[in-house]
């Protein structure tokens, strides 16, 4: 756990070059929020690592930067979780099973899974954060005998707003794993936990000394998740965030997405604490 950020692997071929894509299955997951199932139309293998994205495109409408968020051991279909935000999205949500999109990458950097080995792992996810935080969960639990502690603490703002509520009630069985759920706002029959996500983790179940903490959500949100984790003892060099903003080219060639001295989409979107802990600290950049 001693760089500064995770190393970076460009695709193979030409980077600004689409790859076509046959979209298989496409799942609703909450009113603004869908999840797609896609497989090359040449029938070849997607690699990529926990944490990286991909530049999804709808031919006539544009490209957008979407984090990955299946599962790396299965290279053979690549999965998506979007919410729709804009003319892009909205028209990627419109495509059905047969219909084909382009797809660039993986790009930038990911989350340290093989780093991790032999600490405590805590992810902090809030919304649509658990979606590039799900590979990284995948990754190690078909590892987990080498991992530590092994615990999640997710929030969103309402019973109706989880996302993947089938799959955080069969981690939430698992006796190897901890899974805490957290919302703003109690609705309907909700019976858990309300409040803020720092809520648990100052509950703890992992080791402070020897813990390695995965952050993604609001920027707010991971403002807070990251004062509360060195409150309770993960120093900024066992904090990783991930810093999705502004990514247009996913090759730093426009310029949209500098952050200081970086620019996130080929040197993040994953980055450790420590490394940008000046930048981050300050609102608004």
């Amino acid at each position: 756990m001693d760089s500064a950020a995770p190393s970076i692997r460009l695709p193979a071929g030409d980077p600004m070059l689409p790859r076509l894509f046959r979209i298989e299955r496409v799942k609703k997951e909450l009113s603004d929020t869908f999840t797609m199932e896609i497989t090359p139309a040449d029938g070849g293998p997607f690699h990529f690592r926990p944490g990286q994205f991909n530049m999804l495109s709808a031919f006539g409408v544009g490209e957008v930067p979407i984090s990955i968020s299946g599962d790396p051991g299965a290279p053979d279909v690549l999965v998506h979780t979007t919410r729709v935000v804009g003319s892009v999205t909205a028209a990627i949500c419109a495509l059905k099973p047969g219909d084909t999109i382009g797809v660039r990458g993986p790009f930038g950097s990911h989350w340290p899974v093989e780093d991790a080995r032999g600490a405590d792992v805590v992810f902090v996810a809030g919304g649509i954060g658990l979606a590039p935080l799900r590979p990284a969960i995948y990754q190690i639990m078909a590892d987990r005998e080498h991992y530590g502690n092994v615990v999640i603490f997710y929030g969103s703002r309402t019973p109706e707003d989880l996302l993947y509520r089938h799959e955080l009630q069969r981690w939430r069985g698992r006796f190897d794993m901890s899974t805490e759920i957290i919302v703003d706002r109690a609705t309907g029959h909700w019976g858990g936990r309300v409040g803020v996500v720092t809520k648990l983790i100052r509950g703890g179940g992992f080791d402070r000394h020897h813990a390695v903490a995965f952050v993604c959500g609001p920027e707010v949100m991971m403002r807070f998740a990251v004062e509360t984790l060195g409150e309770c003892g993960v120093t900024g060099d066992r904090v990783y965030l991930s810093m999705e903003r502004n990514m247009k080219c996913a090759l730093g060639f426009c310029g949209h997405c500098q952050y200081g001295p970086s620019f996130v989409c080929r040197d993040g979107p994953v980055y450790r604490y420590d490394a940008i802990e000046r930048l981050f600290n300050v609102w608004e950049v």
